[in-house]
C-alpha cells in the first residue's frame, strides 16, 4: 500500500483547501492494509477517522467513528457507527488500550456498531474497567445507561449473554457507564487522568440529546463537534477563541433551500463556527452525498468566515495533531 495525498482544487485567495497529512489507502476500502494505523501510532497524538460517512449506505464510508491515538495506544473511541467494527480491525486497534468510549448521540450511524465492538472485547482478556459515556435521554431517545441496558442488560438486553460487562464479574471487564446531562450549559468534565482530559458540552441536534467533546493531550486540543445545528449557541460562546488544533465537524448539508438546518450546521455556519473558535485546522467528516456532490460550493461557503486549512476525512485517514 502506498499513502496518497488528495488535493481539492484551488479556487480562492482566502483559503487553500488540501488534505494535509491525511493518509488514506489507495482504494477507499482497501481491506487488509494496516499500515495506515502505523502513521497514527508513530505520532504522540493523532486522530484516526474510522468511519467518515453518514446514515445512508451510498458509498464506501462506514458510519461515524473515530479513534484518538496517544503514544501509540488507541485511548479514546468517539462514536461507533455502522461499519466501525470492520474499520476497527483494519486499523489494528487493541480493545485493551481504551480509556473510554464516548458517544456524541445515539443515532444509529453513530452508535449501532457498539454491540459488535463489545462482542469483540469479550475476546480481549481485558481486566481493567472501561468507561462508556454519552448523553442523557429524553422521551424519544434512551440515555446512554438505558442504551447499554437495552443491549446487554441481564433481564431484557437483546445481547444479554454479554451482561457480565455490567457486573463485578471476572468473565468480562466492568463497564462504568456515565450519562452526561445534555440539557446543561457549559463544560462537563468526563475524564481527567494522566495526560488526557476530556470535557463534554451539550449541543442542539433537533430533538436528539447530543454532545460535543473537547479532548486535550500533549498540550494540544481536538474539538469533536458532533452533529449540531446553528442553534448550538452555548457551544460557540463557551469555546470562542480557544484555538483548537483540530476542529472536527460534519459535512452533511449544503446551502440549498430545504436543508435540515435544525439537525446540522450548513457550510456557512460551519465556517462561522470555525472562525469563532479560531481553529487552526478544520476537518470535515460525516460526509453525505448531497454535500460531497457540490464540495466546491460547500468549501466556498465555509471560506467566507474561515481562512484556515480544511481537510476532508476518509475512512481510516490519519490526522496527526
Amino acid at each position: 500500500m502506498t499513502a496518497i495525498v488528495k488535493k481539492i482544487p484551488y479556487w480562492s485567495a482566502a483559503a487553500t483547501f488540501a488534505l494535509l497529512t491525511a493518509c488514506v489507502p489507495d482504494t477507499a476500502n482497501d481491506a487488509g492494509n494496516f499500515n495506515i494505523a502505523d502513521t497514527c501510532r508513530d505520532n504522540p497524538f493523532a486522530l484516526q477517522v474510522l468511519g467518515s460517512g453518514g446514515p445512508i449506505a451510498d458509498d464506501h464510508r462506514a458510519g461515524a467513528s473515530n479513534i484518538l491515538w496517544i503514544d501509540g495506544k488507541a485511548r479514546l473511541l468517539v462514536d461507533a457507527g455502522s461499519g466501525a467494527f470492520v474499520r476497527y480491525g483494519e486499523a489494528g486497534i487493541d480493545f485493551n488500550d481504551h480509556d473510554a468510549i464516548l458517544f456524541t448521540h445515539l443515532h444509529g450511524d453513530h452508535a449501532s456498531g457498539l454491540p459488535a465492538l463489545l462482542n469483540n472485547g469479550a475476546f480481549a482478556a481485558r481486566t481493567e474497567a472501561l468507561t462508556i459515556a454519552g448523553p442523557s435521554g429524553n422521551d424519544q431517545f434512551p440515555s446512554t445507561v438505558g442504551y447499554l441496558d437495552a443491549l446487554i442488560g441481564k433481564d431484557r438486553g437483546a445481547l444479554r449473554y454479554l451482561h457480565p460487562y455490567l457486573e463485578d464479574n471476572d468473565a468480562l471487564p466492568r463497564l462504568t457507564i456515565q450519562n452526561i446531562d445534555s440539557s446543561k450549559t457549559g463544560l462537563q468534565r468526563v475524564w481527567d487522568q494522566d495526560d488526557l482530559q476530556v470535557d463534554a458540552i451539550a449541543v442542539h441536534h433537533l430533538d436528539v440529546p447530543a454532545l460535543a467533546y473537547i479532548i486535550r493531550a500533549k498540550g494540544k486540543t481536538i474539538v469533536m463537534a458532533g452533529d449540531q445545528s446553528f442553534l448550538s449557541e452555548d457551544f460557540v460562546q463557551t469555546l470562542a477563541g480557544t484555538k483548537p488544533d483540530l476542529l472536527v465537524m460534519h459535512n452533511a448539508i449544503t446551502m440549498a433551500d430545504g436543508q435540515p438546518r435544525g439537525l446540522h450546521r450548513d457550510p456557512k455556519s460551519i465556517g462561522e463556527t470555525a472562525g469563532a473558535l479560531d481553529a487552526k485546522t478544520l476537518l470535515l467528516t460525516h460526509h453525505m452525498q448531497r454535500a460531497v456532490n457540490v464540495q466546491d460550493q460547500v468549501n466556498a461557503a465555509i471560506a467566507k468566515n474561515y481562512g484556515g486549512p480544511v481537510l476532508l476525512a476518509d475512512d481510516l485517514s490519519c490526522h496527526p495533531i
